[in-house]
């Protein structure tokens, strides 16, 4: 997202309300370091949230091809940085992607463009792992697909409990995923091992 890409309004709207909340914490929006921080932050979060102006559908859509295969395709380690919602705080980590295709394949780089559709807004993990797994199972409609997100959450580790090497961990399977254990075995051993 290049500045270009900003909208001003929103710049303009957002970078007023930062500096109303410099002023409250205490902090004098006037010094030097600080004068362009409300426009900064009000492009930052235009940029950390822009996964609202993505459909997830859509991205998936734009290479879909037919392919007589049927094995399990995995896109692991993919980055994922997100907000946590509830105290707007990063969380990042790794997602782990993977579909049983019917029929239909989906070019590889759709996969990580998807998470980061979802991931770009302000999420729960827990959701964001389940909009991924919806999503690829709605537009490919494959035998199964398995999602997994490994990731540190800020609100956990630099508030609160401030827990520093905790990781949070969440799944989400349909089809053959679930519904057969070996499958679901050979995904796990798969996201794990270092083939590269």
């Amino acid at each position: 997202m290049e500045d270009k890409k900003y909208n001003d309004g929103i710049t303009k709207v957002l970078s007023e309300n930062f500096k109303v909340v410099l002023e409250q914490i205490g902090e004098d929006p006037n010094r030097e370091g600080l004068q362009k921080t409300p426009e900064r932050v009000a492009k930052a979060m235009q940029f950390l949230t822009h996964g609202y102006d993505l459909n997830p559908a859509d991205i998936l859509n734009q290479a879909i091809f037919h392919e007589d295969y049927s094995e399990m395709v995995i896109v692991k380690d993919i980055e994922v940085y997100s907000l946590c919602e509830h105290h707007m705080l990063p969380f990042f980590g790794k997602a782990h992607v993977a579909y049983i295709p019917d029929g239909k394949i989906v070019g590889l780089s759709k996969i990580p463009r998807v998470v980061d559709a979802f991931a770009r807004r302000l999420q729960v993990q827990e959701r964001l792992t389940l909009e991924i797994r919806d999503a690829i199972q709605e537009v490919l409609n494959p035998k199964g697909v398995a999602v997994v997100i490994e990731a540190s959450h800020m609100c956990m580790q630099m508030r609160g409990v401030q827990k520093q090497n905790s990781v949070t961990t969440s799944s989400a399977f349909t089809g053959l995923f679930m519904t057969n254990d070996s499958t679901r075995k050979e995904f796990i051993n798969l996201i794990q091992a270092k083939l590269h």
